[in-house]
């Protein structure tokens, strides 16, 4: 199976997401991350002033963090922008 590259992935995201929200819209971002403060301060940062609900849920070991972000945003590149910022923390799974 080949890797999709993230030119091509961020390519159908935009496609899906014009296809399927009209903008400005709620868009709910998920990420995971291991339980670190530093990683998970970064990406609350990149939501800073953004007017985010921000949700934390550490996984049942406590090694893991779910992060769930409902946002309002103007546009699907919007999204992709946020997306590309959350992705350059190290060790972000985004779902």
């Amino acid at each position: 199976m080949d890797k999709e590259t993230p030119e091509a992935f961020y390519k159908r995201l935009r496609e899906q997401l014009e296809n399927t929200s009209s903008w400005p819209s709620n868009y709910l971002y998920k990420f995971i991350v291991q339980t670190n403060a530093g990683k998970i301060s970064d990406i609350h940062k990149i939501f800073d002033n953004t007017g985010a609900v921000i949700d934390l849920k550490e996984s049942k070991n406590g090694k893991y963090t779910s992060i769930s972000i409902t946002v309002n945003m103007k546009s699907a590149d919007a999204v992709i922008e946020k997306y590309q910022e959350v992705g350059k923390v190290d060790g972000v799974i985004s779902l």
